[in-house]
């Protein structure tokens, strides 16, 4: 079929609709990085604790780099259909390889995982290393099937400093806001996952071996957690309430503790 060039009027209107096209291409990119200034939490909620202080940039991080090369990627595409589509019966210009396209898309790629390993071992060293200054307490959090146990030491060495829960019973873990508290990790079964879904944590209760994690919480309130290890049959009931109280509750709750025992 012979191929007609476009009737002058047209040219202009196709310039146009290039233009556009580019403009619309860009706009998604555009409004990413000018909008870095005050990113969405994209789920999370900020200053709940010390954890998300240094969680959350990460998240929102990856996530920004995540809509630049999905934008750049769906630009590259609509190229490639829009301006590169057939326009007559010849048969197109064949290229076995094209050195500087293929070195771009494997240093490229290599470069964003790079840097995204980087901050996310950075990020996790701080998160899990151990203070030798500023804890104020500890409590022991026991993973069992299927729910949890909490044992708080300054309520002293009788079994009532041990809060068991069941599948029907949801255990309340108690938190003094703005304190620091060490959490030792043991398991006495299976794996189990202990997970606080809005201070962005996670740790394995694991049998035979003690984890530790630390961290603040800074804003009062009633937060959700769970395992997030398939551990058995009710594992979707194991399910736990992790209260943030202030430092003066918290006391009262320890106190109450004590006195049960007495």
């Amino acid at each position: 079929m012979p191929h007609y060039p476009l009737p002058m009027p047209l040219e202009p209107c196709l310039r146009r609709s290039r233009k556009g096209l580019k403009l619309a291409l860009l706009a998604p990119l555009l409004l990413v990085l000018t909008s870095c200034a005050k990113v969405s939490g994209l789920g999370y909620k900020e200053g709940l604790s010390s954890v998300n202080d240094t969680s959350l940039p990460l998240w929102q991080g990856a996530w920004i780099t995540a809509g630049i090369v999905g934008v750049f990627t769906a630009g590259l595409i609509l190229w490639a259909a829009i301006f590169h589509r057939k326009k007559n019966d010849e048969f197109p210009k064949q290229s076995q390889y094209h050195i500087p396209i293929e070195v771009a898309y494997t240093i490229i790629p290599f470069i964003i995982v790079a840097v995204l390993f980087a901050y996310t071992a950075r990020d996790e060293s701080r998160i899990t290393n151990k203070s030798s200054v500023g804890v104020m307490h500890d409590i022991t959090v026991n993973g069992i099937q299927w729910s949890w146990q909490f044992t708080y030491p300054e309520a002293g060495t009788g079994s009532n400093a041990t809060i068991t829960g069941t599948p029907q019973q949801r255990p309340i873990l108690y938190i003094p806001q703005g304190e620091r508290v060490r959490f030792t990790l043991t398991s006495s079964d299976v794996d189990h996952g202990f997970w606080i879904p809005a201070f962005m944590i996670q740790m394995q209760n694991l049998p035979g071996v003690t984890n530790h994690l630390e961290f603040t919480a800074n804003k009062l309130g009633d937060y959700p957690g769970r395992c997030n290890i398939l551990c058995g049959r009710d594992h979707s009931l194991m399910q736990f309430t992790a209260r943030v109280v202030t430092p003066a509750q918290y006391q009262d709750y320890i106190n109450s503790l004590k006195a049960s025992q007495s």
